[in-house]
């Protein structure tokens, strides 16, 4: 990659590319899953799960999402500061003492206590203005949400107070990735209480139940409005998926600097990698301190020059090294970690199978050390 595209990271060439051609691609791809009525709301929290909420968010406005999916208010707050002017669910639940941006950035919030509607309506009332909330019901995730028997009285006395229009009505899915039948479950539970509503002349606008597995695996979970998350991001909620999806984030770093050491040598912290002969270690500029895993040590994959090498003893706070044996690997030479270099490719779903985790762990712990460079 030419230095004249990476010249905005800093002195330390370390970065994260992010493809939002192919984030317009997944977005495409996943919306054609469900029937044109079915509205898409796509999760951006965790700084787009660590892609940038920021340029994520507009490159998906510009594809027609139709809802847009945070953490937390300071989340919504980002976005309403930045320009979006897309409807905002904000998935967490918040403090009542905290409601007060909800209004004055046109929040819509996640309700699944009284408590917190009583407090939305007063404040509603009191500003003058209405506030719109979806409701949460738990059918099994054990999270936050009113649990489901109990959901139809929540929403009754919600409905009749002031200043709060109960826009949406959500649950989410606990095991879409491994359990059917337990999915099936949550799903036809879900579908009970929307028809139980919808007999006592309740309905709610929006319904929603599909995060990316259900989208892609789960066409009854989808009502009327989907909302997907990782897939949006290139990555697979399981394998063997029949969809195509495209990686939107690379990691990439390089070579900084280069020795020869003798066979035996110790390498890095603890001396977990020794040396079988005399060969050239390269190091690299990350570490577990912008978010790369420390129990990738060892084993974690990187590509130099179309060649898989291996991390070479443990993962420093922002260095790591790597055994390139005899391969004539120089100072300057770009280093995939993640993404594709030749007809190599080191995925995400590979590092956190090797980390035992699960590939958004992997995306969302990569720091804000690492700059994110955006390219179409």
């Amino acid at each position: 990659m030419p230095d004249k595209k990476i010249n905005n990271i800093g002195y330390r060439p370390t970065w994260a590319e992010v493809d939002l051609s192919n984030l317009a691609h997944n977005f495409y791809s996943i919306k054609r899953l469900a029937s044109s009525r079915v509205l898409v709301m796509v999760t951006v929290k965790a700084d787009a799960y660590g892609h940038g909420l920021i340029p994520v968010s507009k490159k998906l406005v510009s594809c027609g999402v139709d809802y847009l999916g945070v953490a937390s208010i300071d989340e919504g707050i980002k976005l309403r500061k930045a320009g979006l002017t897309k409807p905002v669910l904000v998935l967490g639940h918040v403090l009542e003492k905290d409601i007060a941006p909800i209004f004055e950035y046109r929040l819509t919030q996640t309700v699944s206590t009284l408590e917190l509607a009583l407090a939305l309506g007063k404040k509603a009332r009191s500003l003058n203005k209405s506030v719109n909330v979806h409701i949460k019901v738990d059918t099994g995730m054990g999270r936050l949400g009113v649990l489901h028997h109990e959901a139809i009285r929540l929403v009754e006395k919600v409905r009749l107070l002031k200043g709060v229009r109960i826009e949406g009505i959500f649950t989410h899915l606990a095991l879409a990735d491994m359990n059917e039948d337990f999915t099936h479950y949550q799903i036809d539970a879900f579908n009970a209480l929307v028809t139980q509503l919808h007999k006592k002349g309740i309905r709610i606008p929006l319904i929603h139940a599909a995060n990316s597995m259900g989208a892609i695996g789960y066409s009854k979970s989808h009502f009327n409005m989907i909302r997907p998350g990782l897939a949006i991001y290139g990555l697979y909620p399981k394998e063997n998926l029949s969809i195509h999806l495209k990686p939107v984030l690379s990691l990439k770093t390089k070579v900084i600097y280069a020795k020869k050491v003798p066979q035996s040598y110790g390498i890095s912290y603890g001396h977990e990698y020794i040396t079988r002969k005399s060969t050239r270690i390269v190091i690299l500029p990350i570490g577990y301190g912008d978010g790369y895993p420390r129990n990738l040590s060892n084993q974690g994959p990187v590509l130099i020059k179309g060649r898989i090498f291996r991390i070479s003893g443990r993962v420093c706070m922002d260095q790591m090294m790597c055994d390139v044996h005899d391969a004539n690997i120089k100072v300057g030479d770009e280093a995939v970690l993640v993404g594709a270099q030749g007809r190599q490719r080191i995925t995400t779903e590979e590092l956190a199978v090797l980390c035992g985790t699960i590939p958004y762990e992997i995306v969302c712990g990569l720091g804000s050390r690492i700059p994110r460079v955006y390219t179409k």
